[in-house]
């Protein structure tokens, strides 16, 4: 297999164009905030294409599968492991928080705070919704509504109803399924021209970040920020290296495998950013394409296994920074509210403090003006949110695929030890290649 010089590849240039960033942001703080545009710009071309290559894909997808009691299946055991795997990552973030104590002694004056600072986050929130609200807010008012939002939950619930609708048809639905196929490859050439821009869009993001907060931010509540890296790196060695041991490959190898998705995730602070990139890789590593078309849209609604850590280690920092007692009961009523609040953030940077208001609201006992204690740094823990995020998501729908026997284990192993006869660089594109077949 050849290989491409660190400069020459994406991750090399990504992680390039970060440092200078970095640089340039600490060094010419005004030239670095400037930069921002850049970052902002790149998210936005890819959740331009997300919606559309989510729809292909799921419909294709279903299409293939042909067997709905086996699509239903995939569904029902995502949702389950998804349930399971962010109750644990909840529980982690509360267990780190609680052991290393980074708001004791601060005394923070809640009165003292200012509150206008977070209003925009509280509006946002605009309190925590029912269960049933939640429900209804995945139909969408029109699906024309779904793909102009990039709502990607309510992109993927249209997405299912047509790929079951279309595979219904049988042999009269062969032409649509044949041109969804078609627009299938040409958006993933789109991502492979968008992706040219990641080095300039990491750049500009981290620029920003350093120019507008500066390294002092991270350095005054740095223990902050290291108990949230400590408890992201538990989760991913710890908790999804057991799983995926459990399941027959290592989380180091996975990692290297989609290391230039992480290296992108974390300079625009965003799991969004590389949708369409994880999705192609995860069907080019073995997985049946109806299972990623599942798994992975769902899983940026349910399984933000990084926005939960943030979200318990934030809430429980700022309880302790303004000395709001809470007992083992009222964690455990916490819990239960970031249970259902931590669904549904999107994978943008700027959400979880959005989710945040909406959870210190719920709670009744911590005030929501604490959140301006995070705001300096929210950016910083946002990178290792966007990878862990990433990570999760890709390990779920490895699972999902096993589980229901829609994965092919052989050609994993080959693709994780770099035994594969596709070129790792270009494996995100090769099962859109026109000529090939769909599995």
């Amino acid at each position: 297999m050849s290989r491409v010089s660190f400069h020459r590849s994406l991750y090399g240039q990504v992680l390039l164009a970060t440092v200078l960033g970095v640089c340039l942001g600490h060094w010419f703080p005004q030239a670095g905030v400037a930069m921002k545009p850049l970052g902002d710009a790149f998210v936005k071309a890819i959740r331009m294409i997300a919606p559309p290559i989510i729809f292909c894909t799921v419909v294709a997808g279903i299409a293939g599968a042909g067997d709905m009691k086996a699509f239903g299946k995939a569904g029902a055991l995502a949702m389950a492991y998804f349930e399971v795997v962010s109750t644990i990552a909840l529980v982690i973030g509360l267990l780190v928080v609680n052991v290393v104590k980074p708001g004791a002694g601060m005394n923070v004056d809640p009165a003292a705070l200012d509150s206008r600072a977070v209003a925009q986050y509280v509006t946002a929130a605009g309190g925590t919704r029912s269960v049933p609200d939640f429900l209804l807010g995945i139909i969408p008012s029109s699906a024309v509504d779904a793909f102009a939002r990039s709502d990607i939950l309510q992109v993927l619930f249209f997405s299912v109803l047509f790929g079951i609708a279309a595979a219904r048809l049988g042999a009269a639905g062969a032409p649509i399924i044949g041109f969804v196929e078609a627009v299938s490859r040409a958006l993933f050439g789109m991502v492979a021209i968008i992706m040219k821009a990641a080095p300039l869009g990491a750049f500009g993001a981290m620029a920003a970040t350093i120019g507008a907060f500066g390294v002092g931010t991270l350095a005054q509540l740095g223990t902050v920020v290291a108990c949230f890296y400590i408890a992201c790196a538990l989760f991913v060695f710890a908790v999804l290296g057991a799983i995926a041991a459990l399941h027959g490959f290592s989380i180091w190898r996975f990692i290297r495998y989609i290391r230039e998705e992480i290296f992108v995730a974390f300079g625009t602070s965003s799991s969004e950013s590389v949708l369409p990139r994880i999705m192609a890789k995860l069907e080019a590593l073995g997985v049946e394409r109806s299972v990623v078309g599942l798994v992975v849209p769902a899983g940026y609604s349910f399984n933000l296994d990084g926005t939960a850590i943030y979200l318990s280690i934030a809430t429980l920092f700022i309880a302790q920074a303004t000395n709001t007692h809470l007992a083992l009961g009222d964690q455990l009523a916490l819990l239960a509210v970031l249970l259902l609040t931590s669904k549904g953030a999107a994978g943008v940077a700027g959400a979880a403090l959005i989710v945040l208001a909406g959870t210190l609201s719920a709670s009744g006992q911590i005030p929501v003006a604490g959140i301006a204690l995070v705001l300096g740094i929210h950016r910083f823990m946002g990178e290792a949110m966007a990878v862990t995020n990433l990570i999760g998501n890709g390990v779920a729908t490895i699972v999902v695929g096993r589980w229901c026997g829609q994965l092919d284990v052989v050609q994993m192993r080959a693709q994780l030890t770099g035994t594969a006869a596709i070129n790792s660089e270009s494996a995100e594109l090769s099962a859109f290649i026109p000529g090939r077949s769909p599995r």
